[in-house]
């Protein structure tokens, strides 16, 4: 499967007229940035965690987003909670498997969540995808101690098992299903010295899932859209700071034409 600036477009486009809604459960660390992101995108993000409401959210909601980053036994609940509800009503579920392989409570937590309500997308760095697969695989905190090719085997897995597609992310993304695997090589260097990126790319993953059924190209151009206003964000930022601010502008001034320009498949 190949993807082109013509079909990334075109959801860029879907986004900005159907302005889905998002439903995140995603940690305190990046609310902020999240939404702000998925705005400027052309979304609608709302985020709710609260257990008398996760399931009502859920049921008018375009995807459910989950994001163990800040956990908690109450929040855990609110998302077995959600992912039911969603799974009954047949839309996109997406999962952040944030820190797996730190610890033993995170990594026991992504793996049931998934095997509770198989999502629609798996998306983590290389450390974390393998982590829910192998036992003894460690992740540095949040931060990747592996490569995104080093996934692979690992994500075919995930994918095979629960039947989904599993997003891979790092200096190449690799957006594994059980047919094909499609690359993408957009972003700039300084995108990892910015909390909360990766689950902003959970977070593009589950507005493209909301208008396209086609769960490994929604991922793809979510990944594109990610790295290309990356690179445009990059190109004045004086630092991590002012390329965060930059990224979201990028979203929201993204063309067809900087797609065209910058596209790296």
């Amino acid at each position: 499967m190949t993807i082109n600036a013509a079909s990334i477009f075109k959801d860029v486009e879907k986004i900005r007229k159907n302005a889905p809604l998002v439903h995140n459960i995603t940690n305190y660390v990046v609310m902020n940035t999240t939404a702000n992101a998925l705005l400027a995108l052309g979304a609608s993000p709302v985020m709710a965690h609260a257990l008398p409401e996760v399931e009502e959210m859920a049921g008018i909601a375009g995807a459910l987003v989950i994001n163990i980053g800040t956990l908690s036994d109450a929040w855990i609940e609110a998302m077995f909670k959600a992912a039911k509800t969603a799974k009954a009503r047949q839309i996109p579920i997406v999962i952040d498997p944030v820190g797996a392989g730190a610890t033993q409570y995170r990594t026991r937590t992504a793996r049931q969540l998934i095997q509770a309500s198989a999502p629609s997308i798996i998306r983590g760095n290389g450390s974390e995808i393998m982590a829910l697969c192998q036992q003894d695989q460690k992740t540095k905190g949040v931060d990747s101690t592996s490569a995104s090719d080093q996934a692979i085997d690992s994500a075919k897995a995930l994918a095979l098992e629960f039947g989904c597609v599993v997003c891979v992310t790092g200096e190449t993304d690799y957006i594994v299903s059980q047919k094909d695997i499609i690359q993408v090589k957009n972003g700039h260097a300084m995108m990892p010295r910015v909390t909360g990126l990766g689950c902003t790319a959970t977070a593009l993953c589950g507005a493209f899932a909301a208008i396209n059924p086609d769960y490994s190209r929604a991922a793809a151009h979510a990944m594109a859209v990610m790295g290309i206003a990356g690179e445009m964000a990059g190109e004045n930022a004086k630092g991590p700071g002012t390329l965060q601010v930059n990224f979201i502008d990028s979203l929201y001034q993204l063309s067809k034409t900087h797609i065209e320009e910058l596209f790296n498949a």
